[in-house]
């Protein structure tokens, strides 16, 4: 039985797990117009990979702020609250009317915004992805919780820092982290005015809802996790510029011990990552 084919269309979201990128795209593409374009609108760092299918023209980024949970079939969560959620630039850096459209679009969600340095959004929200999610998906604690944690909080921070450091080799500028300073990360974790920055990530829990980031949430749907596209895409970055990520490697390592659905978060866990640090 023939099938209709769908008109062309202008606008097209990327939102799938980062280990579905290209296929995804893929499927997009085939209906997109020509002055049509694709939005990465994942976590991790995918643009890339998105316009080497649908060409860096048609290619457009977006860094997702906003904080949300589906838990049950039919429920929808907010569980953070901000006002900016969500951020939209062009690959070269550009303000185009597309962007523009684009964030007047998002606004109906929640406040958007044109970014100029899409680069260096990208890597702040993957440190922010780093040191959440994986850390939650392995011990069980909730967002908010492994900020508030003293063993949880101070392995969040070496992630992070490595993360920023690593961007920063690649020539991105990053400015902030979760609202705070990147370099504060980058200090704490060499020993400066941890107290300060522990604060400062205290205060934000206390701040924001009980949210399970994405990680967390797969580990318990027994689903592959993004660990490769997170952390891991930390470490193979790290080894391209010269840049040790001891902490992200160890966190890969021990995600990677588990075979698919079989880690069950555990706060136990996390001695895990301390004994792989030993090695």
């Amino acid at each position: 039985e023939l099938q209709s084919v769908p008109e062309p269309f202008d606008l097209a979201f990327v939102a799938v797990k980062s280990y579905d990128t290209e296929w995804a795209t893929q499927l997009i593409t085939q209906y997109l117009a020509d002055e049509g374009c694709v939005v990465d609108f994942q976590n991790g760092i995918n643009d890339e990979r998105v316009a080497a299918i649908a060409g860096r023209e048609r290619t457009l980024g977006c860094v997702i702020t906003i904080g949300a949970g589906l838990y049950e079939p039919g429920h929808a969560l907010r569980t953070d609250t901000r006002t900016l959620g969500f951020k939209v630039g062009e690959l070269d850096g550009s303000v185009t009317d597309r962007a523009e459209e684009i964030v007047e679009l998002l606004n109906h969600v929640e406040g958007s915004e044109v970014t100029t340095n899409l680069w260096g959004e990208r890597w702040a929200k993957l440190a922010v992805n780093c040191m959440a999610n994986p850390i939650a998906g392995l011990t069980g604690y909730g967002s908010a919780d492994v900020r508030r944690r003293d063993d949880t909080r101070e392995v969040c921070v070496r992630v992070a820092a490595e993360a920023i450091e690593v961007g920063r080799a690649h020539g991105h500028e990053i400015d902030g982290v979760w609202g705070i300073a990147a370099d504060k990360f980058v200090d704490a974790a060499q020993g400066r005015n941890v107290e300060e920055l522990s604060a400062e990530l205290i205060a934000g829990a206390d701040a924001m809802g009980e949210g399970r980031p994405s990680f967390l949430q797969d580990v318990l749907r027994k689903r592959r996790t993004e660990i490769d596209f997170l952390n891991g895409y930390v470490s193979d970055r790290g080894r391209e510029a010269g840049v040790p990520t001891p902490y992200n490697d160890a966190v890969v390592e021990v995600v990677h011990s588990f075979p698919v659905g079989e880690l069950e978060p555990d706060p136990a866990n996390l001695e895990l990552v301390f004994a792989a640090l030993k090695r």
